[in-house]
């Protein structure tokens, strides 16, 4: 993406108005069915655990409702565990590793802990496989009071109750080669200012809150998740994604300060995973199960060290 090739939506230089945010809704196209591919495998999911509706999705004619999941024996005296995935629609494994970790996994935590997991937060941008809402609004840039994003708020709402007993976030993510080739020139156009190609990491890593770093509690989820795939090494500058690499496959956000969906609660143990499906040395089936072995490993470790 550079001056000969702009983004096919806006002026560069002008940030979008409502006309180029209306064509670029209408360029957007319906991929797959959050119904057959979410609501349906969460349905076997009502005999072990309580399913709830915390909201409803609403763009135009299109209702999408909210679903999370929640340990059937809930025990106010346990800590919560909340893990999140779907926060960016097309970051697959971050739905589909959410659900295989309560499918495969959550029974071994019974009665230790609390569990909260919302595997879809952004379901109309599960569908046409994107990071943005209908509103062209990123939710992951977007958790803050007011939130401009139905996702956003509708998230916070559910969490509100529990926001302080919360032990452990985990938020399933991915990095994608269409990061580079489309959202990032996409935002560099919505915002009106010029698209620098960044590359994107080979394998799986994770973002620490700057704010509350846990470096072993980080390298505990490295450790276990090294074993299903692989982590992404610093580029020649020492960074991943622009920024530097603390131990290997770790880097740091501010995760409040910028509006991200790790940084919701006061947690302790907070993080973000990113896996790389695009990679030649990864298959769908891997990623998620990274995902899921990122979320085990994270509940062992926190429990561990409460």
């Amino acid at each position: 993406m550079n001056d000969t090739a702009p983004y096919p939506i806006g002026t560069p230089g002008t940030p979008w108005g409502a006309a180029e945010k209306a064509q670029w809704l209408a360029s957007q196209v319906r991929r797959r069915s959050y119904a057959d591919d979410v609501v349906a495998a969460i349905e076997p999911l009502r005999a072990n655990f309580d399913v709830i509706e915390y909201g409803t999705l609403q763009y135009a004619d299109e209702r999408y409702p909210l679903l999370a999941i929640r340990s059937r024996d809930w025990d106010d005296e346990l800590p919560v565990a909340l893990v999140t995935g779907g926060v960016h629609g097309y970051e697959t494994s971050g739905v589909h590793g959410a659900l295989q970790f309560v499918r495969e996994h959550a029974a071994d935590f019974a009665g230790r802990v609390n569990l909260l997991v919302a595997p879809c937060v952004s379901p109309w941008a599960y569908e046409r496989i994107h990071r943005w809402n209908a509103d062209a609004i990123d939710p992951n840039r977007s958790f803050r009071d007011d939130s401009p994003a139905q996702e956003s708020a509708a998230l916070m709402q559910l969490v509100a109750p529990v926001r302080d007993r919360v032990l452990l976030h985990i938020d399933l993510h991915e990095t994608t080669d269409t990061d580079e080739s489309e959202f990032r020139p996409a935002l560099a156009a919505r915002d009106g200012k010029p698209f620098e190609p960044d590359g994107i990491p080979d394998g799986f890593y994770l973002v620490d809150d700057s704010e509350l770093p846990q470096p072993a509690f980080q390298q505990a989820v490295i450790d276990a998740v090294a074993k299903v795939t692989h982590i992404a090494p610093a580029d020649a500058q020492g960074r991943i994604i622009g920024s530097p690499v603390v131990a290997p496959g770790v880097i740091r956000y501010p995760l409040r300060k910028l509006g991200l969906c790790a940084g919701i609660t006061d947690a302790r143990y907070k993080t973000t995973t990113e896996v790389y499906p695009d990679s030649p040395r990864a298959t769908p089936e891997q990623c998620n199960r990274a995902q899921a072995t990122a979320v085990c490993a994270a509940l062992e470790y926190a429990l561990a060290h409460p």
